[in-house]
């Protein structure tokens, strides 16, 4: 079952001055199609079971996928994954409301609590990676990934674990272009594009 890159659900420049337009055209159809083209690649070489899994599945079930072949299905197929995922959470002027307002308060203390120990995850992942706002255990947590990884994978392969509501590439690729070294501008920009009725649905389906 081939993998395909989803259509980038606005326009490129939907998300500016925070997100520059060529840096999403660069992103989108050249970095995540380059992982759906090594994803697939890489599914003609799996056991037919696990290539007919969709990718979130077979990232699930990496314990399942060749030793050899476990880098490679994390590298990229978690790449496709965590972009699919990322395009979705990217919208300006949605609102933190609700329900999931409530339990961040909670579980953090405060909006500003939160937010301060997301952009901290995001600041100090070393290198190439992802941020985090997880679901685990009823609870809200905020993790951090290194390179392609994903909580989805579990402890064993990532590091951590729980179900991803909000994330924020931190990939020098995501932000160089306008941000060059300066990532934690971009990481103070992405608190203007988060589209919160998309992370309100993900924590509601994350709670059934």
């Amino acid at each position: 079952m081939a993998y395909t890159l989803p259509p980038l659900p606005y326009a490129y420049d939907a998300l500016e001055p925070y997100i520059d337009t060529e840096t999403m055209h660069l992103h989108h159809d050249k970095h995540h199609q380059t992982y759906v083209n090594n994803a697939n690649a890489l599914l003609e070489t799996l056991p037919t079971e696990l290539s007919e899994f969709c990718p979130e599945t077979l990232l699930k079930n990496l314990d399942k996928v060749p030793a050899d072949k476990v880098t490679g299905v994390k590298n990229n197929v978690g790449g496709h994954v965590n972009h699919t995922l990322f395009w979705e959470l990217l919208k300006v002027g949605t609102e933190l409301k609700g329900e999931l307002k409530t339990a961040i308060e909670k579980d953090f203390g405060s909006v500003d609590a939160f937010k301060e120990k997301f952009s901290a995850a995001a600041a100090t992942r070393f290198g190439s990676g992802w941020a985090w706002l997880v679901l685990k255990n009823d609870k809200l947590e905020v993790v951090s990934t290194a390179n392609q990884d994903t909580p989805i994978m579990g402890e064993k392969f990532a590091g951590v674990s729980g179900t991803p509501i909000l994330a924020l590439d931190v990939w020098e690729h995501a932000y160089y272009l306008k941000y060059q070294n300066r990532r934690a501008d971009y990481i103070g920009a992405f608190w203007n594009v988060i589209n919160w009725d998309k992370v309100a649905e993900l924590y509601a389906a994350a709670k059934k």
